[in-house]
């Protein structure tokens, strides 16, 4: 069964985490779970789970990127160009 988690890191940390989740092509949750199962087991070996079929989820992935513009700048270019 999966449950939802919500732990409390330092901002740098969680920069770092997002580009290796990226560059590794798994979220962070994964990341993290591989991480505890691995610590919690006792063993000295990196055991990583399997990945997870998600066509949809992959295919989405870099889809989006940080314009650095606030929402209301955002939708204010969306309606001009419906709207012209």
């Amino acid at each position: 069964m999966i449950k939802k988690l919500t732990l409390t890191i330092d901002q740098s940390v969680i920069v770092k985490a997002k580009k290796l989740a990226q560059e590794k092509n798994k979220s962070i949750s994964r990341i993290v779970e591989e991480y505890l199962r691995n610590v919690s087991s006792g063993s000295n070996t990196v055991e990583y789970a399997k990945p997870i079929e998600s066509p949809i989820t992959d295919s989405l992935v870099n889809m989006f990127t940080d314009t650095g513009k606030d929402c209301k700048a955002l939708l204010e270019e969306a309606l001009m160009e419906k709207h012209l």
